[in-house]
This record gives structure tokens, sequence and C-alpha cells, in this order.
């Protein structure tokens, strides 16, 4: 071989396994919904998005329980509490790809567009999106934020209709990320305004490559990033369903870090020196929605005996293998607010068989249970958790016929409230009590489709607002443990499991840590 033709391709060899080299791989549960995240209220579709690609004005720091800043360098409340002021950074600049090259850094433009957009339905933006905003709209924000507006290129400013104690830790959630007010208007004027959903362009640690469903996501680091390129050159997301085969690419070298493990593989990941399990408690719950607006689960007596039929212990053992804690109340019980005082239905055969008695079934009734197909860190098995179910319920007379449904669709259909029983899960993106309490007991939050439970109660929706309005904390947990009684005595969920999030890495990863409400920042992850 010509010596300087062999130099070429040794270098060009060497060139390319330094590349693969500082690739990160992470093995992930599902494909998301799409990338443009105020459409969607999944988490996969969030660290698929928001984390991967996107900032916020603000984000939560989990560590010190406190807002600190992001896209903006600082802000100020009015004495009010209704002006909410940012200042923007002035360095911060949108990804380049090939389809799209901006001509300027991000300025208040694309704050005020990326709000209109959601809470102004004469936004042509709004009109022509496949999504109903589900975060914003169960949140109220339409009706809480009165006006946007820049006051500079670098200041912009909302006006509240009423002060709201929540609002800041609201901007840090996913669905309140920053989008280009150019690239949109590109698009628009290309008629192409799809594109927002399958071409994303953000001001990330990580730029969008391509996406293949079912297959992988591929990002490169952005190097132009704010707060500093992230440590590795490329970060793929290979989306695997099956957390045994997510274990097996772990240990084979396939990707470095795998998300939502079984606790059986947790126990083998631990057994392997090539490996290190990381793991926090989550800000999360598990649960079974029951459609409160379809027979006969508008019935609170038919809910509360599908409690007394649940043996919590059993599936705790089965499905968690004792890395879960039962779940009583909405969120966890180390979240302040939390109403000590009420206590788990008992597993009570013969007083649930009383209660479908006296709500007119003795013979009691057919229904289907929904579960998706593969296990996540809120459902590591999702089919064992139903068929225990089922058979509990087989018990008292319930006929539940248990239904495999694709992620996605499940999403879907569930938020449309054409279930009768769903397996489903809530994080929240800070410590605040109403992450859950609004997105899923709100009455807004039928609407938009967040509230898979679909109860809406005037006397719970005004303790829940009330609980939003006041800066006291003390008077916010007065409010907070009157609507969990509601949501208790009403029996509205069939809580399970706060879980333990473990996460499964190659043991040269560093720079990795776990976040208790399951967002991914990979842009601090080193490969040794």
């Amino acid at each position: 071989m010509h010596p300087i033709r062999q130099g070429l391709m040794l270098a060009a060899f060497t060139a390319s396994s330094a590349w693969a080299a500082n690739t990160l791989t992470v093995c992930t549960e599902a494909n998301p919904d799409g990338f443009d995240v105020v459409q969607y209220n999944a988490l996969v579709t969030t660290n698929a998005s928001a984390d991967a690609l996107m900032n916020r004005l603000v984000d939560y720091d989990p560590d010190s329980g406190k807002v600190v800043p992001s896209l903006a360098s600082s802000w100020r409340v009015s004495p009010d509490g209704r002006a909410y002021t940012f200042t923007l950074r002035a360095d911060v600049s949108f990804h380049s790809t090939d389809y799209f090259k901006p001509s300027r850094k991000l300025t208040a433009d694309d704050v005020v567009f990326t709000f209109e957009r959601m809470l102004n339905p004469a936004n042509p933006w709004n009109k022509i999106s496949t999504g109903t905003f589900p975060h914003a709209t169960s949140l109220q924000l339409p009706s809480l934020i009165q006006t946007v507006r820049a006051l500079d290129s670098h200041t912009v400013q909302f006006i509240l209709s009423r002060p709201e104690s929540t609002f800041l830790s609201t901007l840090s959630m996913g669905f309140a990320s920053i989008y280009s007010a150019e690239y949109a208007n590109q698009l628009m004027s290309a008629g192409k305004p799809q594109e927002l959903n399958s071409k994303p362009i953000g001001t990330g640690p990580f730029v969008f490559k391509s996406y293949i469903k079912d297959s992988t996501i591929r990002y490169s680091a952005n190097p132009s990033y704010f707060a500093g390129r992230a440590k590795v050159d490329q970060l793929i997301f290979a989306v695997t369903p099956s957390p045994s085969v997510r274990l097996q690419k772990l240990k084979a070298g396939e990707c470095q870090i795998a998300l939502s493990p079984t606790p059986q593989d947790v126990l083998s990941a631990r057994g392997d020196t090539a490996l290190k399990v990381q793991s926090s408690p989550a800000f999360m719950t598990a649960f079974v929605a029951m459609n409160s607006q379809k027979k006969p689960f508008d019935n609170p007596l038919v809910r509360r005996a599908v409690n007394l039929a649940f043996d919590h212990a059993s599936y705790l053992s089965a499905v968690f293998g004792g890395t879960a804690t039962e779940a009583v109340l909405p969120y966890p019980p180390n979240t302040w607010g939390y109403a000590r005082n009420l206590k788990p239905w008992p597993h009570d055969i013969a007083g649930a068989k009383k209660l479908l008695a006296q709500a007119g079934y003795p013979q009691g009734f057919d229904t289907t249970i929904w579960v998706r197909p593969s296990g996540s860190m809120l459902n590591p098995n999702p089919r064992a958790g139903a068929e225990l179910l089922q058979a509990d319920l087989t018990r008292v007379g319930i006929r539940a016929k248990v239904q495999v449904i694709e992620w996605g669709e499940l999403i879907r259909r569930g938020k449309a409230g054409e279930h009768d029983m769903l397996f489903m899960g809530w994080a929240g993106d800070n410590g605040d009590p109403d992450n859950f309490l609004t997105p899923q007991f709100s009455c807004a939050a039928v609407k938009s489709g967040t509230n898979f439970a679909r109860y809406c109660d005037p006397k719970l929706d005004k303790l829940i607002s009330a609980g939003k309005t006041s800066s006291d904390i003390g008077q916010r947990s007065r409010n907070y443990l009157a609507a969990q009684k509601i949501i208790h005595d009403q029996t509205v969920w069939l809580p399970l499991a706060h879980p333990t999030l473990y996460v499964m890495t190659a043991k040269r990863i560093g720079g990795y840590r776990v976040n208790p409400f399951g967002r991914q920042d990979f842009s601090h992850v080193s490969i040794k």
C-alpha cells in the first residue's frame, strides 16, 4: 500500500475511533412522543427534548431545594407578587444545524413567542399545534398570565392576574423550555410548522441530529453552549423497551447508562464489578387511575372497594422487590404538608364485597385494565402488576380484562378519557405538593388530559387553587391537608408505590447524578 495513503487511512481510523470512544449511549425505555415538549407530558419526552436540547428561564436545584438561574441571569418580583421581571443572559446561542442557521442570539422576543404560543388562542402557532398544551392548561396558565412582554432585548416581564407562589418553580418545568421565534417564523413561512416537532432547535447542551423510531435518537455536543461544552462529543438514546435487554447491552458495552432497571436487574448489576448502581428516593407516585366519568367508577363506593380488594404487600414485593414504599396519598410522605393522619385502606375482601353490594353491584361487573408493554421506573413489571390487580379484583367479583397498549397510544387515549382503569405514574419537577395536585386533581386538568382519574370536585378545586395563591407555608399546608382528605376519602386513585429511582452505569462513567424528579442531565457526564 502506498505509504501516504496508508498514513491517511490510519489517521482517519484513529479520528473515527476517538470520536466513537467519546460517545455516550444511554439505553432508554420508550420512544418520545415527539420533540415539541409543550405538547406532551410524558417524562421520556421531557428527557429526550427539554433535558437534552433546551433550557428554561430558571432551573430547580434538587440539592438546595431552590430555583436557580438558567437563561435568566436574575429576576425580581413586585411587592404585590404579580409582576416577574427577568434579565436574560447575553451570551446564549440557538443551535446551528443543516436546517436552521440563527442570525442572532437569544432575546426577549423568543421568551414572548414561547409563552404566547401556549397562552393566546389567536396565535397562529396555538391554532396549528397538534397537542393540547397539557401542562399549560392543567396549571391554568392562560388565566394566570395576563401578559408577557419584552421591556428590551434582554428583559422580559410576566404580569399575573393574581399572586401565585408556585409560578417561579413552574418555569423550571420542561414544558417551559424557550423556543426560537426566528426558527418558528422560518418554518411558518416555508409552510412546514410540523417540523418544530421533528426537527427541534434549542439552546441546550446537545444538538439534535436524527431520530429513528424504536431505535435511536442521536445528538452532538453543542459547541456554543453557554454553560460550557458537554464532556462527550455525541449522545445516543438507544430505545430499548425490555429492561433485561437494557442490562445486557450495558454489560456488553453497547450502552454506558441504562435507565429504569427492574429490582432484579439492580441486584445483578451490583454483583458486576464493571458496573455501578446509583439511586435516589424519587419524587414520584405510581397509581391506578379509575375513570370517575365512567360507570361504575363514578361511584366512590366502587372505587373504595377496589382499594380494599387490592393486596398492596404482594404487589410491592412482586413488582418492586422491596425497593418502593406503599403509596397512600398523591405524593411521598417526606413532602411538606403531607397528611400523616390519613392511613392506607386495609386489604379487606369481605369489606370490598359489601361495598360493591351497597353500590348496586352484588355480582360485580366487567371492566378493563390498561397497562404499558415495557417497564419503567414507576412500573418495573407492567404485566405482572396488572395481573396481580386482576386476580385481586376477581376475588370480589370484578371481572377485569388486562389490555397491553403501546406507550404513546396509552397516553393519548388515557388523556382522552377512553380507559376504565389505567396503570399510570406521575413525577414532580420540584418538591412542591402542587406538582401533583394541580395536574392530577384540578378540574382544568380534566380538560388538558393529565387528570387521568377525570375527577372534578369544586371544593377540591378551590382548595388546590387557594394553596397556590398564598406564600405562607402554613396556610398552604392547611389547604393541602384538606385537599388530601378529599382525595383519600373519595378514593380518587388506587395509590400504588413511591419508588426508589435506580440508574445503572458502566464503572468508567463519571459525573452522572440521579435526579429525584427523573430529569436527565448528561452534559456533565464523562467517559474515563
